[in-house]
Protein backbone atom coordinates (compact mmCIF):
# COMPACT_ATOMS: atom_id res chain seq x y z
CA UNK A 1 0.00 0.00 0.00
CA UNK A 2 1.24 3.42 -1.13
CA UNK A 3 -0.38 7.10 -0.08
CA UNK A 4 -0.69 9.86 -2.12
CA UNK A 5 -0.79 12.20 0.61
CA UNK A 6 1.19 10.61 3.32
CA UNK A 7 2.03 13.42 5.41
CA UNK A 8 -1.38 13.34 6.83
CA UNK A 9 -1.05 10.32 8.84
CA UNK A 10 1.03 11.97 10.96
CA UNK A 11 -2.78 12.93 12.28
CA UNK A 12 -2.62 9.24 13.46
CA UNK A 13 -0.36 10.57 16.85
CA UNK A 14 -3.74 12.90 17.80
CA UNK A 15 -5.28 9.20 18.08
CA UNK A 16 -2.29 8.14 20.53
CA UNK A 17 -2.56 11.06 22.59
CA UNK A 18 -6.20 10.86 22.96
CA UNK A 19 -5.66 7.16 24.00
CA UNK A 20 -3.06 8.55 26.54
CA UNK A 21 -5.44 10.97 28.02
CA UNK A 22 -8.46 8.62 28.51
CA UNK A 23 -6.23 6.25 30.36
CA UNK A 24 -4.90 8.83 32.76
CA UNK A 25 -8.98 9.90 33.09
CA UNK A 26 -9.82 6.33 33.89
CA UNK A 27 -6.91 6.35 36.52
CA UNK A 28 -8.67 8.98 38.58
CA UNK A 29 -11.35 8.32 38.08
CA UNK A 30 -11.02 5.07 40.36
CA UNK A 31 -8.93 6.88 42.78
CA UNK A 32 -11.66 9.33 43.36
CA UNK A 33 -14.03 6.15 43.43
CA UNK A 34 -12.03 4.62 46.76
CA UNK A 35 -12.58 7.94 48.80
CA UNK A 36 -16.76 7.14 48.67
CA UNK A 37 -17.92 5.36 51.71
CA UNK A 38 -21.33 4.23 49.89
CA UNK A 39 -20.10 0.38 49.01
CA UNK A 40 -23.16 -0.23 46.46
CA UNK A 41 -21.57 3.11 44.41
CA UNK A 42 -17.73 1.41 45.09
CA UNK A 43 -19.20 -2.00 43.80
CA UNK A 44 -21.18 -0.31 40.88
CA UNK A 45 -17.57 1.07 39.51
CA UNK A 46 -15.76 -2.07 40.28
CA UNK A 47 -17.99 -4.36 38.63
CA UNK A 48 -17.51 -1.51 35.55
CA UNK A 49 -13.70 -2.23 35.08
CA UNK A 50 -14.74 -5.32 33.16
CA UNK A 51 -13.24 -5.58 29.48
CA UNK A 52 -16.90 -4.97 27.39
CA UNK A 53 -16.46 -1.17 28.68
CA UNK A 54 -13.37 -0.81 26.79
CA UNK A 55 -15.24 -2.05 23.78
CA UNK A 56 -16.69 1.18 22.56
CA UNK A 57 -13.96 3.75 22.86
CA UNK A 58 -11.75 1.42 21.20
CA UNK A 59 -13.54 1.22 18.35
CA UNK A 60 -14.08 4.94 18.15
CA UNK A 61 -10.56 4.81 18.31
CA UNK A 62 -9.93 2.36 15.67
CA UNK A 63 -12.80 4.61 13.42
CA UNK A 64 -10.59 7.72 14.01
CA UNK A 65 -7.52 6.05 12.91
CA UNK A 66 -8.95 4.45 9.46
CA UNK A 67 -10.54 7.94 9.04
CA UNK A 68 -6.94 9.72 9.57
CA UNK A 69 -5.37 6.78 7.11
CA UNK A 70 -8.44 8.13 4.61
CA UNK A 71 -6.98 11.24 4.78
CA UNK A 72 -3.54 10.27 3.04
CA UNK A 73 -5.44 9.00 0.30
CA UNK A 74 -3.91 5.34 0.29
CA UNK A 75 -3.71 3.43 -3.02
CA UNK A 76 -2.89 -0.31 -3.57
CA UNK A 77 -1.29 -2.31 -6.45
CA UNK A 78 -3.40 -4.27 -8.92
CA UNK A 79 -3.83 -4.34 -12.37
CA UNK A 80 -6.22 -1.80 -14.25
CA UNK A 81 -7.01 -1.21 -17.62
CA UNK A 82 -4.92 0.38 -20.12
CA UNK A 83 -6.08 3.02 -21.73
CA UNK A 84 -4.46 2.64 -25.15
CA UNK A 85 -4.48 -1.55 -24.90
CA UNK A 86 -5.66 -3.31 -28.19
CA UNK A 87 -6.56 -7.00 -28.53
CA UNK A 88 -6.64 -8.23 -31.85
CA UNK A 89 -9.13 -11.18 -31.81
CA UNK A 90 -8.73 -13.76 -34.73
CA UNK A 91 -11.15 -16.23 -35.32
CA UNK A 92 -10.68 -19.35 -37.30
CA UNK A 93 -13.89 -19.53 -40.35
CA UNK A 94 -12.79 -22.72 -42.60
CA UNK A 95 -15.13 -25.51 -42.63
CA UNK A 96 -13.74 -27.36 -40.21
CA UNK A 97 -15.19 -25.04 -37.65
CA UNK A 98 -18.80 -26.71 -38.32
CA UNK A 99 -17.71 -29.78 -36.42
CA UNK A 100 -20.60 -30.70 -33.92
CA UNK A 101 -17.73 -32.62 -31.24
CA UNK A 102 -18.22 -28.78 -29.51
CA UNK A 103 -21.53 -27.84 -29.30
CA UNK A 104 -23.57 -26.75 -30.36
CA UNK A 105 -20.81 -26.10 -33.41
CA UNK A 106 -17.19 -25.34 -33.20
CA UNK A 107 -17.60 -21.96 -34.26
CA UNK A 108 -21.03 -21.82 -32.49
CA UNK A 109 -19.05 -21.72 -28.94
CA UNK A 110 -16.40 -19.73 -30.52
CA UNK A 111 -18.89 -16.77 -30.89
CA UNK A 112 -20.62 -17.15 -27.56
CA UNK A 113 -16.91 -17.33 -26.04
CA UNK A 114 -16.52 -14.45 -27.75
CA UNK A 115 -19.23 -12.54 -26.23
CA UNK A 116 -17.94 -13.41 -22.88
CA UNK A 117 -14.47 -11.76 -23.40
CA UNK A 118 -16.15 -8.62 -24.33
CA UNK A 119 -18.10 -8.58 -21.21
CA UNK A 120 -14.83 -9.10 -19.40
CA UNK A 121 -12.62 -6.76 -20.71
CA UNK A 122 -11.65 -2.95 -19.89
CA UNK A 123 -14.46 -0.92 -21.40
CA UNK A 124 -12.10 1.94 -23.21
CA UNK A 125 -9.96 -1.19 -24.43
CA UNK A 126 -10.00 -1.25 -28.38
CA UNK A 127 -11.05 -4.52 -29.81
CA UNK A 128 -10.31 -5.71 -33.57
CA UNK A 129 -11.54 -8.85 -35.30
CA UNK A 130 -10.27 -10.89 -38.34
CA UNK A 131 -11.75 -13.88 -39.71
CA UNK A 132 -9.72 -16.26 -41.70
CA UNK A 133 -9.51 -19.50 -43.46
CA UNK A 134 -8.07 -19.19 -46.98
CA UNK A 135 -7.34 -15.79 -46.36
CA UNK A 136 -7.66 -13.83 -43.72
CA UNK A 137 -10.24 -10.27 -43.70
CA UNK A 138 -10.92 -7.49 -40.92
CA UNK A 139 -14.46 -7.94 -39.66
CA UNK A 140 -14.10 -5.14 -37.31
CA UNK A 141 -10.86 -2.67 -36.95
CA UNK A 142 -9.95 -1.99 -33.48
CA UNK A 143 -12.50 -0.14 -31.52
CA UNK A 144 -14.16 0.59 -28.33
CA UNK A 145 -17.06 0.11 -29.23
CA UNK A 146 -17.55 -3.52 -28.13
CA UNK A 147 -21.03 -4.00 -29.33
CA UNK A 148 -20.01 -3.32 -32.88
CA UNK A 149 -17.35 -6.04 -32.45
CA UNK A 150 -20.17 -8.16 -30.78
CA UNK A 151 -22.46 -7.97 -33.72
CA UNK A 152 -19.19 -8.51 -36.01
CA UNK A 153 -18.60 -11.80 -34.16
CA UNK A 154 -22.49 -12.91 -34.56
CA UNK A 155 -22.32 -12.30 -38.47
CA UNK A 156 -19.07 -14.30 -38.89
CA UNK A 157 -21.44 -17.82 -39.83
CA UNK A 158 -23.48 -15.36 -42.27
CA UNK A 159 -19.82 -15.23 -44.43
CA UNK A 160 -17.99 -18.62 -44.21
CA UNK A 161 -14.67 -18.55 -45.81
CA UNK A 162 -13.83 -21.99 -46.62
CA UNK A 163 -11.24 -22.95 -48.49
CA UNK A 164 -9.04 -24.19 -45.97
CA UNK A 165 -6.66 -23.14 -42.83
CA UNK A 166 -4.25 -20.29 -43.18
CA UNK A 167 -3.12 -19.72 -39.94
CA UNK A 168 0.32 -17.61 -41.27
CA UNK A 169 -1.23 -15.27 -43.48
CA UNK A 170 -3.91 -14.77 -40.37
CA UNK A 171 -1.21 -13.90 -38.08
CA UNK A 172 0.18 -11.49 -40.63
CA UNK A 173 -3.08 -9.62 -40.84
CA UNK A 174 -3.43 -9.28 -37.16
CA UNK A 175 0.66 -8.38 -36.39
CA UNK A 176 -0.89 -5.37 -38.97
CA UNK A 177 -3.91 -4.56 -37.69
CA UNK A 178 -2.09 -4.06 -34.63
CA UNK A 179 0.68 -1.98 -35.64
CA UNK A 180 -1.70 0.51 -37.57
CA UNK A 181 -3.39 1.05 -34.21
CA UNK A 182 -0.55 1.80 -32.69
CA UNK A 183 0.69 4.19 -35.75
CA UNK A 184 -3.04 5.97 -35.31
CA UNK A 185 -3.99 7.90 -32.45
CA UNK A 186 -4.80 5.55 -29.59
CA UNK A 187 -6.70 8.23 -27.90
CA UNK A 188 -9.54 8.63 -30.45
CA UNK A 189 -12.78 7.00 -30.28
CA UNK A 190 -13.60 5.80 -33.68
CA UNK A 191 -12.53 2.50 -35.01
CA UNK A 192 -9.20 2.04 -36.16
CA UNK A 193 -8.79 2.54 -40.25
CA UNK A 194 -7.70 -0.90 -41.42
CA UNK A 195 -5.22 -2.03 -43.92
CA UNK A 196 -6.47 -0.97 -47.29
CA UNK A 197 -4.65 -4.11 -49.26
CA UNK A 198 -2.83 -7.38 -49.15
CA UNK A 199 0.64 -5.27 -50.00
CA UNK A 200 -0.36 -3.20 -46.92
CA UNK A 201 -0.31 -5.88 -44.58
CA UNK A 202 2.92 -6.90 -45.73
CA UNK A 203 4.42 -3.61 -45.59
CA UNK A 204 3.26 -3.49 -41.72
CA UNK A 205 3.72 -6.63 -40.46
CA UNK A 206 7.49 -6.83 -41.44
CA UNK A 207 7.97 -3.33 -40.51
CA UNK A 208 10.43 -3.48 -37.09
CA UNK A 209 9.61 0.20 -36.09
CA UNK A 210 9.37 -0.03 -32.05
CA UNK A 211 6.47 1.30 -30.63
CA UNK A 212 6.45 -0.69 -26.94
CA UNK A 213 3.46 -2.91 -28.46
CA UNK A 214 4.34 -5.95 -26.08
CA UNK A 215 2.70 -3.57 -23.47
CA UNK A 216 -0.51 -2.10 -25.42
CA UNK A 217 -1.21 -5.22 -28.62
CA UNK A 218 -1.82 -8.65 -27.96
CA UNK A 219 -3.24 -11.06 -30.45
CA UNK A 220 -5.97 -13.51 -29.54
CA UNK A 221 -5.72 -16.74 -31.50
CA UNK A 222 -8.24 -19.15 -31.91
CA UNK A 223 -8.16 -22.59 -34.83
CA UNK A 224 -9.35 -25.57 -34.96
CA UNK A 225 -7.71 -27.19 -37.67
CA UNK A 226 -3.78 -27.78 -38.77
CA UNK A 227 -2.57 -25.04 -41.57
CA UNK A 228 -3.59 -26.07 -45.29
CA UNK A 229 -3.56 -22.85 -47.59
CA UNK A 230 -1.56 -19.20 -46.94
CA UNK A 231 2.16 -17.97 -48.32
CA UNK A 232 3.42 -17.67 -45.18
CA UNK A 233 3.63 -20.88 -42.80
CA UNK A 234 2.24 -20.68 -39.04
CA UNK A 235 5.64 -20.10 -37.52
CA UNK A 236 6.73 -16.94 -39.94
CA UNK A 237 3.82 -15.32 -38.67
CA UNK A 238 4.64 -16.02 -35.65
CA UNK A 239 8.30 -14.96 -35.92
CA UNK A 240 6.48 -11.38 -37.19
CA UNK A 241 4.43 -11.50 -34.00
CA UNK A 242 7.99 -11.94 -32.19
CA UNK A 243 9.76 -9.26 -33.73
CA UNK A 244 7.15 -6.50 -33.51
CA UNK A 245 6.97 -7.64 -29.36
CA UNK A 246 3.34 -8.80 -29.57
CA UNK A 247 2.61 -11.64 -27.64
CA UNK A 248 -0.32 -14.28 -29.21
CA UNK A 249 -2.43 -16.48 -27.00
CA UNK A 250 -3.87 -19.29 -28.79
CA UNK A 251 -6.62 -21.71 -28.57
CA UNK A 252 -6.39 -24.84 -29.66
CA UNK A 253 -10.42 -25.66 -30.49
CA UNK A 254 -12.42 -29.41 -30.70
CA UNK A 255 -11.48 -32.78 -29.99
CA UNK A 256 -9.47 -35.20 -32.19
CA UNK A 257 -12.26 -37.02 -33.18
CA UNK A 258 -14.34 -34.31 -34.81
CA UNK A 259 -15.80 -34.94 -38.19
CA UNK A 260 -17.54 -32.91 -40.79
CA UNK A 261 -19.30 -34.06 -43.79
CA UNK A 262 -18.22 -33.02 -47.50
CA UNK A 263 -21.25 -32.37 -49.97
CA UNK A 264 -24.04 -35.12 -50.74
CA UNK A 265 -24.39 -37.94 -52.64
CA UNK A 266 -27.22 -39.12 -54.98
CA UNK A 267 -30.23 -40.47 -53.51
CA UNK A 268 -29.47 -39.28 -50.14
CA UNK A 269 -26.19 -40.39 -49.50
CA UNK A 270 -24.45 -38.73 -46.54
CA UNK A 271 -21.39 -37.83 -48.11
CA UNK A 272 -17.90 -37.74 -47.40
CA UNK A 273 -17.38 -37.44 -43.77
CA UNK A 274 -13.67 -36.29 -42.80
CA UNK A 275 -11.64 -36.26 -39.74
CA UNK A 276 -10.48 -32.32 -38.28
CA UNK A 277 -9.12 -32.84 -35.45
CA UNK A 278 -7.36 -29.86 -33.72
CA UNK A 279 -3.31 -28.57 -33.73
CA UNK A 280 -2.37 -27.45 -30.52
CA UNK A 281 1.18 -28.88 -31.57
CA UNK A 282 1.47 -25.35 -33.77
CA UNK A 283 -1.02 -23.17 -31.61
CA UNK A 284 1.48 -23.99 -28.73
CA UNK A 285 4.63 -23.12 -30.81
CA UNK A 286 3.40 -20.05 -31.91
CA UNK A 287 2.30 -18.70 -28.40
CA UNK A 288 5.95 -19.92 -26.54
CA UNK A 289 7.80 -18.45 -29.46
CA UNK A 290 5.89 -14.97 -29.24
CA UNK A 291 5.43 -14.79 -25.14
CA UNK A 292 1.62 -15.60 -24.75
CA UNK A 293 0.08 -18.31 -23.68
CA UNK A 294 -1.83 -21.87 -25.06
CA UNK A 295 -5.27 -22.93 -23.89
CA UNK A 296 -6.92 -26.27 -25.44
CA UNK A 297 -10.76 -26.54 -25.36
CA UNK A 298 -12.41 -29.34 -25.88
CA UNK A 299 -16.00 -28.48 -24.97
CA UNK A 300 -17.77 -25.35 -25.25
CA UNK A 301 -17.83 -25.30 -21.37
CA UNK A 302 -13.67 -24.97 -21.27
CA UNK A 303 -13.81 -22.61 -24.21
CA UNK A 304 -15.55 -20.23 -22.28
CA UNK A 305 -13.23 -20.50 -19.28
CA UNK A 306 -9.99 -19.63 -21.61
CA UNK A 307 -11.95 -16.72 -22.98
CA UNK A 308 -13.17 -15.53 -19.66
CA UNK A 309 -9.68 -15.56 -17.62
CA UNK A 310 -8.59 -13.86 -20.91
CA UNK A 311 -10.88 -11.40 -20.48
CA UNK A 312 -10.01 -10.43 -17.33
CA UNK A 313 -6.09 -10.55 -17.94
CA UNK A 314 -5.78 -8.77 -21.31
CA UNK A 315 -6.01 -5.26 -22.12
CA UNK A 316 -4.08 -4.63 -18.52
CA UNK A 317 -1.11 -3.41 -16.86
CA UNK A 318 0.52 -3.19 -13.06
CA UNK A 319 -0.94 0.17 -11.58
CA UNK A 320 -2.36 1.79 -8.60
CA UNK A 321 -6.06 2.06 -7.34
CA UNK A 322 -7.22 4.29 -4.50
CA UNK A 323 -9.52 2.68 -1.64
CA UNK A 324 -10.14 6.09 0.10
CA UNK A 325 -14.01 5.11 -0.02
CA UNK A 326 -13.23 1.62 1.30
CA UNK A 327 -11.61 3.26 4.45
CA UNK A 328 -14.43 6.17 5.20
CA UNK A 329 -17.02 2.98 5.01
CA UNK A 330 -15.71 1.00 7.34
CA UNK A 331 -14.69 4.42 9.67
CA UNK A 332 -18.53 4.94 9.28
CA UNK A 333 -19.23 1.41 10.45
CA UNK A 334 -16.94 1.18 13.18
CA UNK A 335 -18.43 4.78 14.66
CA UNK A 336 -21.96 3.42 14.19
CA UNK A 337 -20.93 0.18 16.06
CA UNK A 338 -19.30 2.04 18.95
CA UNK A 339 -22.29 4.51 19.15
CA UNK A 340 -24.47 1.52 19.57
CA UNK A 341 -22.52 -0.74 22.12
CA UNK A 342 -21.33 2.80 23.91
CA UNK A 343 -24.96 2.28 25.23
CA UNK A 344 -25.58 -0.81 26.00
CA UNK A 345 -22.12 -1.76 27.37
CA UNK A 346 -21.15 1.78 29.08
CA UNK A 347 -22.97 1.73 32.89
CA UNK A 348 -24.49 4.76 34.25
CA UNK A 349 -23.52 5.96 37.57
CA UNK A 350 -26.92 5.91 39.96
Amino acid sequence: MSFQQPVFLVSLLLVGAAAGVWVLAERRRMRYAVRFTNLDVLASVARARTWPRYVPPALFALALSTLFVALARPQVDRMVGSERATVILVIDTSRSMQSKDVEPTRLGAAQRAVHTFLDKVPKRLRVGLIAFAGEAQVATPPTTDHDLVGESVDEIGDFLIYGGTAIGDALQAAVALGKRALEQNPDAEGPIAAPSASRDVRTLAASTTPAEPQKLVSILFLSDGAQTRGVLQPLEGAQLAKDAGIPVYTIALGTPGGTVSRGGGFFGSAGQVIQVPPDPVTLRAIANMTGGKFSEARSAKSLKSAYEKLGSSLGREPGKTEITFILVGIAAVLLVASGLLGVFLIPRLP
